[in-house]
């Protein structure tokens, strides 16, 4: 590619290769006892995390969050120009309420179950062009606030279906800065809004795939790359039906990820039945990027690692007017 270039399709490409310097992952009492327990920062034993409700357990595991990642990137608070960040719940009130306790500005996003691969993307261009040099990136979620806001409450005690997910209680942060050690953050790639009709909100794996396969087959085809360049493609919560749909679906338009595809859902937790397909929820994404994947990145062992989270952009409103599930999916492309 000329040099020149800064963006081919819907890719964008940073000259100046923004770096994430930190990251945080805070995770619930179900979360820890899976392979990725080990590696996040803190693990809650309670997942009312001493709060009185479950959204105010959220807020503080967000928080939580985005003040480890500044305290492990060695700066303070006064150092950070912004914060990119966003939640599941409506007025995405986990990141707002968040951002009210820092002195920093806010930019509020919502990008579904993809918001923290879509903060780290706009943090990274925010940095690259030079209008912020350090920026934290964070999203989270917890299981009992999403199933009452999405589902039913949890007194109603309702039969889960098998092709359902288990929102993840965590949260996720990581900074992104101009600076010359870390992690490169090397391109981006926006995703289109992608709805193939599916209904079923319980179905989240087959709602998303799509939007996923549409993003990481326009990042091979913008940046001229294919599977193998990657020591990991890593998506968000599809699950494990929905990384079947996705491995189908990049297969039929030639590309094969069968061999180095991951997803965060089908990962977070013990792979045993009662898991159903696995996690789901903003806190999954963040939670295993930011803790087993970036830690992968930055020890050397995953030299240049594709993540592409996804996220189903429907509402409860949405949803009870029968409408069909809107799906995004935004990339980034990492290197070590």
């Amino acid at each position: 590619m000329n040099n020149r270039e800064f963006k081919k399709g819907n890719t964008v490409f940073f000259k100046n290769a923004p770096r994430i310097i930190a990251g945080s992952a805070v995770c619930g009492s179900k979360e820890k006892e899976g392979i990725i327990g080990s590696y996040a920062d803190v693990t809650l034993d309670d997942d009312m995390y001493g709060e009185t409700t479950y959204e105010k357990a959220e807020c503080k595991m967000l928080k939580t969050a985005i003040a480890l990642a500044i305290e492990k990137g060695k700066l303070e608070q006064s150092d950070i120009d912004l914060l990119i960040s966003g939640d599941l719940l409506n007025q995405i009130i986990s990141a707002s309420f968040s951002a009210r306790d820092y002195n920093f500005p806010f930019l509020g996003v919502y990008s579904a179950c993809s918001t923290m691969s879509e903060s780290i993307m706009l943090a990274a261009m925010l940095v690259n062009a030079g209008y912020v040099k350090n920026a934290v990136a964070a999203t989270g979620s917890h299981f009992a606030s999403a199933e009452r806001q999405y589902r039913y409450p949890l007194e109603l005690g309702c039969t889960r279906p098998p092709q359902s997910q288990w929102t993840v209680t965590g949260a996720g942060g990581c900074l992104v800065a101009a600076a010359d050690k870390g992690v490169k953050i090397t391109s981006a790639t926006m995703g289109r809004v992608c709805d193939l009709g599916v209904t079923d909100v319980n179905n989240m794996g087959a709602a998303m795939a799509p939007a996923a396969a549409d993003t990481i087959i326009g990042h091979f085809k913008d940046t001229g790359t294919c599977p193998e360049d990657y020591d990991m493609i890593l998506t968000g919560d599809l699950g494990a039906l929905g990384s079947r749909i996705l491995k189908d679906l990049t297969w039929e338009k030639g590309f094969d990820i069968s061999e180095n595809h991951v997803d965060c859902g089908e990962i977070i937790y013990k792979v045993i039945e009662s898991e159903f397909q696995g996690g789901s929820g903003a806190g999954c994404s963040a939670v295993v990027f930011n803790s087993y994947v970036l830690s992968g990145l930055q020890s050397g062992l995953y030299k240049r690692v594709l993540f592409a989270a996804t996220g189903a952009l429907l509402s409860t409103v949405s949803s009870g007017q029968g409408e069909s599930i809107p799906c995004i999916s935004h990339a980034v492309e990492l290197e070590f």
